[in-house]
This record gives structure tokens, C-alpha cells and sequence, in this order.
């Protein structure tokens, strides 16, 4: 049986222009009436760990703490509204990759979505592109709320960890394929294709580009903090 080819795409800085998981953070506390301030304390607490040098994966863990208690259904609700108001701000995908996401869709390769995001943000990415598959961070969940744990963040090796199991599982042609990043952690991810795309302007990512003959595309610079959550009105 002849194996498949697919597109791997990170999506954080890669497929979208900005980060999911925060835009959707300042998103849900306006939404829950928090103070513009509530955000900022959490945004400069996770860039304080990044500063220290706490790996990213320990960062992402830091990050899902704060969901602890949080009802499952009511976060993916909140995520489809958050979804819905960043394609009306616009600039929301970037578009060159999008283009190249629909060219592997039409010569029919398995589209992955590879992220250290959560299924509740990528979920309504996903069914707008139409992907096959998303591979994510998975919050820990008892009796429908999260704990405010995971255990396994989709975070470098653990993205190629991820896609190797899918390999086998779904008969995949790596060689044939092609992966998509942006960061120094999708590298794992980046080096198990035969083509690989950097995203973006990263000094170190685009050196390993450079050696690997990896193609370089630009990203759109657009704030990572903006003003759309706070253009809505809380909820009572």
C-alpha cells in the first residue's frame, strides 16, 4: 500500500500571525469581567519564566494553571466567540502559508495541524482550513473542568514524538513531506521532512535554514497583545 504524503504545520506564529494561547487568554478574562490588568499580570508572569530561562514546555505548563477549575464546554464556547472576533479584526492568518496549506489540500496530502496550543483555540482554525488532524497540548480534564495540569505539552521533541506515531499509524511518506515553523522548537518537527519552511525572521532559525537548504518565507508583524478582547462587552 502506497504511503501518504503530508503537510506538518505549526500554527502559533506560522499558519495564524500571532499566539493563540494568549490572544485567547486576554480574550477569556475581559470575557469573564477580569480587568485589563489581570492579563498583563499573567502575560509579564510567563515572560519572567521565558526570561529566566525556564524551558518552554515548563512555560506551557505554567500557563494551563490558570484554567484550573475552568468548565470544558464553556472554554470551547468561549474559543468559537474568540475565533469569530479575530477573523473580523483581520490579519488574523497568514496568508502565504494558507496558500501553500490549499495547494497540499488539492494534490492530496494529509494536512496536521502540530501545536503547543490547545484543542479548544485550534479547533475552529481547524475546521476553517479543513485540516485532517490536530496534534496538541491535551490540559488534563476531570468531570468536564480542566485541573490546570498537562502532562505531555506539544513542545519540541515532543512534536517529532508525535509525528512519528502518526507516521506509522496513518502510513506516512515522511521524505515526500513537508513541515512548517517559526521557532527554535518546531526544529524537531522541521528536520523529519524532506522540505521543510521557516516562518519568519528568527536570527538562529533561519542560520538552520541556511544549512539545510530549507526554504524562508516572512511572517506579518502584528502585536501579540491587543485591544480585541477589550473591545467587547464582559459577560454578566
Amino acid at each position: 500500500m502506497r504511503r501518504r504524503t503530508a503537510a506538518f504545520l505549526d500554527v502559533d506564529g506560522t499558519v495564524i500571525n500571532v499566539t493563540s494561547m494568549f490572544r485567547f487568554l486576554e480574550f477569556r478574562l475581559a470575557a469573564e469581567g477580569h480587568p485589563p490588568s489581570a492579563y498583563r499580570y499573567e502575560r509579564q508572569r510567563l515572560k519572567a519564566m521565558t526570561a529566566a530561562g525556564v524551558p518552554r514546555a515548563e512555560t506551557n505548563r505554567a500557563y494551563f494553571a490558570s484554567y484550573a477549575g475552568a468548565d470544558v464546554r464553556e472554554i470551547a464556547a468561549l474559543a468559537e466567540e474568540w475565533f469569530r472576533a479575530e477573523l473580523d479584526r483581520g490579519d488574523f492568518f497568514n496568508e502565504q502559508v494558507v496558500e501553500a496549506l490549499r495547494a497540499h489540500q488539492h494534490a492530496g496530502d494529509l494536512i496536521v495541524l502540530v501545536s503547543g496550543s490547545f484543542r479548544a483555540c485550534l479547533a475552529p482554525i481547524a475546521r476553517y482550513l479543513d485540516a485532517d488532524v490536530v496534534v496538541c497540548s491535551d490540559p488534563e480534564t476531570a468531570h468536564g473542568r480542566y485541573t490546570g495540569r498537562v502532562e505531555r505539552p506539544m513542545i519540541g521533541e515532543a512534536k517529532a514524538e508525535a509525528v512519528r506515531t502518526l507516521t506509522t499509524t496513518a502510513r506516512l511518506d515522511l521524505p515526500t513531506s513537508t513541515s512548517y515553523g517559526d521557532h527554535t522548537s518546531d526544529l524537531p518537527l522541521l528536520r523529519m521532512t524532506g522540505r521543510a519552511v521557516v516562518v519568519g525572521e528568527d536570527p538562529e532559525m533561519r542560520e538552520q535554514a541556511r544549512r539545510h537548504g530549507w526554504t524562508v518565507w516572512p511572517r506579518h508583524h502584528l502585536p501579540q497583545d491587543s485591544q480585541l478582547a477589550h473591545s467587547r462587552h464582559p459577560r454578566p
